[in-house]
């Protein structure tokens, strides 16, 4: 039973690994911290809606980190990082299913209404769609899935992860209303996200983006953010896209999601060259040693 217990922190050799340790303790932090505040009262008038609003913040978090573990084990040279990719994945669906659960205790678990609101809401209806993805991956994230599926069968079903990321963003856009800063930024990353595997599979090579492609991808992402922000606001609120195009370069109103983007995408290539420089460095210096 311990064994069981402690699986997730253990390596294949079943030795304690201290990145899946560290990983597995950040993961839990967020649902203690929700969980302190809620028994102390301090999640509002609401906190069950609270409760569903923070669980839910998580759950879209949790599921870019996922996405993101492949093109940063490259980018940052660090193999050992696929390791708590379905640790991470499992964590996601397990917020997932807590925002539905906190969704249905704040309807006092009438399912009559639930199915109402799930069915007459756009955004539940997708976001329903997006959790019912989650499930399909849970079920099929085992070892035996994986043998009984066929590794081709397997992938191509995990790649509905992409859909699923997708959903998720046009999920949480709806359901912000005023502020749309935090999906608009999420929607920046996942094209980076995108954008990553597209160049990975048209010029990587075993992963690895050569220099340009990932400083490339800093300023491509972070314009494609600022015009999708353009377009939003013009398609639901008939703003001038001039106007929004001219608050992101002005920055009178502060610091504009295409900015953002670009400094987190901006600063992950600098990342990924600083570490290519070192890993470079060190492979050159015992050839110069036996040179000399």
């Amino acid at each position: 039973m311990a064994h069981v217990l402690l699986s997730p922190a253990l390596d294949r050799a079943g030795r304690p690994s201290a990145l899946k340790i560290a990983t597995l303790v950040l993961l839990v932090v967020p649902l203690v911290w929700l969980a302190v505040r809620f028994i102390v009262g301090d999640l509002g008038p609401r906190p069950l809606a609270e409760l569903n609003h923070q669980t839910g913040l998580w759950t879209i978090r949790l599921l870019f980190i996922t996405l993101a573990i492949t093109p940063l084990r490259g980018l940052l040279r660090w193999p050992k990082l696929i390791q708590v990719r379905r640790m991470v994945g499992v964590t996601t669906a397990l917020y997932a299913i807590l925002h539905v659960v906190t969704y249905a205790a704040d309807q006092a678990f009438v399912v009559d209404r639930i199915v109402n609101e799930v069915l007459v809401r756009t955004y539940l209806t997708i976001g329903f769609a997006a959790l019912i993805g989650l499930l399909a991956l849970l079920a099929t994230s085992t070892d035996a899935m994986l043998r009984w599926l066929g590794g081709k069968r397997w992938r191509l079903l995990h790649r509905i992860v992409y859909l699923i990321g997708a959903i998720g963003i046009v999920h949480f856009a709806w359901q912000s209303k005023l502020d749309v800063t935090q999906p608009i930024i999420m929607a920046g990353l996942f094209l980076w996200l995108m954008g990553h595997r597209v160049m990975d599979a048209w010029v990587g090579q075993k992963g690895r983006l050569p220099s340009w492609a990932i400083f490339g991808l800093a300023p491509a992402t972070g314009l494609l953010t600022a015009l999708g922000e353009a377009l939003y606001f013009w398609l639901r609120n008939g703003v001038d896209p001039v106007r929004v195009l001219d608050a992101n370069l002005m920055l009178e109103a502060g610091l504009r999601p295409g900015w953002s983007v670009f400094a987190i995408v901006g600063g992950l290539a600098l990342i990924a060259l600083a570490r290519r420089d070192r890993a470079v460095g060190r492979r050159a210096a015992p050839v110069a040693s036996a040179a000399e």
